[in-house]
Order: C-alpha cells, then sequence, then structure tokens
C-alpha cells in the first residue's frame, strides 16, 4: 500500500520512478543474476547445442568460474545453419581443440554490457575491437540506434538479439549467428 502512494504522490508531481527490475528470460527460461554462465545457460531452451559443445571442450569449469566473462552465445539455430555434419564432426573427441578454439571465440574476459560496448563503438569512431580468449579479436559496429552487431575474422556477421542477460560472473549476449575465427 506505501509503495502505491509513493507511485502515485510522485506521479502526481512528475517525477521519475525507477523501473523494477525485470527477469531476462532466454529460450522460455529466467535467467538470474546471481547464477553463473554455465548455470543459466543449461536452463535456455535456444542454448542446448551450445552447451554441449561447452560441455565436450571441457570448460563447463572455466565458464562457472569467477571471470568476469562476456559470452556471445549462439543459438541453436545458428548451429543448424553451419554445414551439414559440421556440429556432429566438432564434437567428437578428436577434434576437442577445435571445437574450443571456435568456442573461447565467443568469449570476452571482463564484463562488457551493452552500454560499454556502445561507448567503445562511438570512442572508435564507429567501430570496436576486442580480443577474445581465443585470441583473435571481434570487430562491434552500430546498425541503427541500439542493435550491435559482432563480426569475426572470416567477415561472418552476427546480430545481438538478447543484450544484457547478467550473470554472476559475467555477461551473456544471445547471437543468431555462430562466429568463426
Amino acid at each position: 500500500m506505501k509503495r502505491s502512494i509513493v507511485v502515485a504522490s510522485a506521479f502526481a508531481v512528475g517525477l521519475a520512478i525507477p523501473a523494477m527490475a525485470q527477469t531476462v528470460r532466454v529460450g522460455g527460461q529466467a535467467m538470474f543474476p546471481t547464477k553463473t554462465i554455465v548455470g543459466n545457460a543449461v536452463n535456455s531452451a535456444d542454448h542446448t547445442t551450445l552447451v554441449a559443445a561447452v560441455k565436450a571442450a571441457g570448460l563447463v569449469d572455466t565458464l562457472n568460474g569467477p571471470g568476469p566473462y562476456t559470452v556471445f552465445a549462439p543459438v541453436n539455430a545458428a548451429f543448424a545453419e553451419l554445414p551439414a555434419g559440421m556440429v556432429d564432426n566438432l564434437l567428437r573427441p578428436e577434434n576437442k581443440p577445435v571445437l574450443t578454439k571456435v568456442l573461447t571465440y565467443h568469449v570476452v574476459a571482463g564484463k562488457y554490457d551493452s552500454a560499454r560496448l556502445r561507448a567503445l563503438i562511438q570512442a572508435g569512431g564507429g567501430t570496436a575491437q576486442l580480443k577474445t580468449v581465443e585470441g583473435d579479436t571481434l570487430q562491434f559496429t552500430m546498425n541503427g540506434p541500439s542493435n550491435i552487431l559482432v563480426r569475426d575474422d572470416k567477415g561472418g556477421q552476427a546480430d545481438i538479439t538478447i543484450l544484457d542477460v547478467n550473470q554472476s560472473n559475467g555477461v551473456i549476449h544471445v547471437i543468431d549467428k555462430v562466429l568463426m575465427p
């Protein structure tokens, strides 16, 4: 009752009211900022291929670690767009080094939320580059006032479709393509 009176009073005098924090949903599930990157990703129906790949590459402990990390997380549909048989081939134990290279190319050390990415793009005159955990770089540009594009070393481009999924050890940005080093 007290909150509604305060809100009504603030509205009547024209004060801005901060929005209530909303839980971000990814793959039909709530993502909780108190969980780790892997702790949230395993619940997303849109990231089952990514989670299987992270497990096959042995990166679960790393992505459950303290970080912080920024993960550009491709959805299942992005993996489905890869050439036929490529995902199955990458998941084979003998291809673990290649799989690890592809996955760590989607990870940047540090926490880069959308505001920080936009600031870097603006400071860079319309483009920014970040070094990945894999060692190569990702390039970032704007596509309109709020959409951030990620470009890989091979010229492939992904849209960030869900921004700022905060985790206890970093942030996830959901992307619509698999990036290739």
